[in-house]
């Protein structure tokens, strides 16, 4: 089941002129239910007119800060987040699902690793989490920042990175690439595509170096930085993801259905385990994703982008092939081991077996 819980909103900081930290507390008998990990994310839910809406924000807090807050960037058009900008007051209520999320590798404190961290506007809210925790976990660990925005005015978490890189003298640094702003540095204006990238790892970051690289933000910019890593000789299990948009924001795409699928002769037996309850049911091999099937049997599945970025809806695949259109949130370990993201997923088999207790 995907449960939910009621967090009180305890304060509502302006950020920027299109952005806010809310800090939230959960109740008395959640707070172990809350204990996240660096790089996690929590999924809110709300009705707008009539319409229940799910919502992934990263966590912006250090794991042993002892509070809980997200940031919320306004998007045009996006009725969450202008809610959470200019209606949320505090002491309201947000319902939200435990943390979630793979955004992380496990801490080593004895050890001395070079981390590199690449952002994109919003991106930063999970870059906080990642930073404060594993510059205060890991004593003899470096992280180098790039962050990437429009203007000056558009930094999200401005004053806290400059409070950060003097509690951690030396061991983190903040390059700001901004596009719509001259600096002093031409290597510091622009776009943060690959092109600016390979500039930055000719004339200022040693990727050679580094141990890690942890990437958030676009899909544009996701790829770019990505490919210009592994150009030069980073591998790829080095490289973490965490997509904040992909090309279907919010939204699955609709998928075409074959002239024989129309006609009903394209049929699956679906099994779903949830909460160690067993629902089976019949379901159109084209026209659903498993994640739409299991909600239409009134299945309280768990889900939030649709989009194949959360990774919300992961359930492993026990028996049955499925094709998955998109993923932008699981490892390639973990597909091996049968992992699917069942908002992406199509049976390709007469019968299927999916358990989401795993």
């Amino acid at each position: 089941m995907a449960q939910f819980h009621p967090l009180r909103v305890t304060d509502i900081k302006r950020d920027t002129r299109d952005s806010v930290v809310v800090t939230l507390a959960p109740p008395a008998d959640a707070q172990d239910d809350f204990k996240f990990v660096q790089g996690q994310y929590l999924t809110f839910r709300r009705v707008f007119e009539g319409e229940e809406l799910r919502r992934s924000y990263s966590i912006c807090a250090g794991v042993n800060d002892g509070i809980l807050r997200v940031g919320v960037k306004r998007v045009d058009g996006g009725w969450f987040s202008t809610f959470a900008n200019e209606e949320l007051q505090i002491g309201d209520t947000l319902e939200a699902m435990r943390p979630m999320g793979n955004f992380h590798v496990p801490l080593k404190p004895a050890e001395a690793r070079a981390y590199l961290g690449f952002a994109g506007g919003s991106g930063i809210t999970p870059m906080i989490s990642l930073i404060r925790t594993i510059l205060e976990a890991e004593p003899k660990s470096t992280f180098t920042l790039v962050y990437g925005n429009r203007s000056t005015t558009a930094i999200m978490f401005r004053e806290e990175l400059e409070d950060l890189k003097n509690i951690y003298m030396g061991r983190l640094n903040v390059v700001h690439v901004l596009e719509s702003e001259a600096t002093e540095i031409d290597l510091f204006s622009g776009r943060l595509d690959r092109a600016k990238c390979d500039q930055l790892f000719a004339r200022w970051i040693d990727v050679n170096s580094a141990d890690l690289a942890f990437i958030c933000g676009p899909e544009p910019m996701m790829l770019a930085v990505s490919e210009a890593l592994k150009v030069q000789g980073m591998r790829e299990d080095a490289i973490k993801f965490e997509l904040f948009a992909s090309a279907q924001p919010g939204k699955a795409m609709k998928r075409k259905v074959s002239a024989g699928a129309a006609a009903g002769g394209a049929r699956c037996s679906a099994t779903v385990i949830l909460d160690g309850a067993v629902r089976a049911f019949e379901m159109d091999k084209e026209a659903q994703s498993v994640l739409e099937a299991a909600i239409e049997q009134n299945i309280d599945a768990p889900f939030a982008c649709k989009a194949g970025v959360c990774s919300t809806c992961r359930a492993k695949l026990i028996e049955g092939e499925v094709e998955m259109e998109a993923n932008y949130a699981l490892e390639d370990y973990e597909v091996e081991r049968g992992y699917i993201l069942t908002c992406q997923s199509y049976p390709r088999t007469d019968k299927i077996v999916v358990d989401y207790d795993q």
